[in-house]
């Protein structure tokens, strides 16, 4: 093989590399299952789900969460979120507090 034939196989190997490892840490923010709603059943779901609130914006949606069919995370003005869950008519089954991020300061002064 040629040199030049050598360093492009080198860079495409070093892209591909690049582009599973990239994918790989996007990845980790949640759990491989959680699939997001899509097309007209997420805009019915945010629909449903600003709605129920009252205000927010739409930050994260799920298909087939452990509670209901249809999950829509919708953050509050005030920075809090609220995860609504939603049957397959889009009706409001729940509601919860989305506690997954940690309180900013409860320093332990053991």
């Amino acid at each position: 093989m040629t040199r030049t034939k050598l360093i492009i196989i080198g860079a495409i190997a070093a892209a591909a590399a690049l582009a599973v490892g990239t994918a790989a840490i996007a990845g980790q923010g949640g759990d491989e299952n959680e699939l997001p709603i899509t097309g007209a059943a997420l805009e019915q779901a945010s629909e449903a789900a600003l709605a129920h609130t009252g205000e927010g914006r739409v930050t994260g949606t799920e298909i087939g969460d452990e509670e209901s069919l249809y999950e829509v995370e919708v953050t509050l003005s005030d920075g809090s979120q609220v995860d609504v869950q939603l049957d397959e008519n889009f009706a409001v089954v729940g509601t919860a507090a989305d506690d997954d991020t940690e309180p900013e300061s409860e320093a332990d002064d053991n």
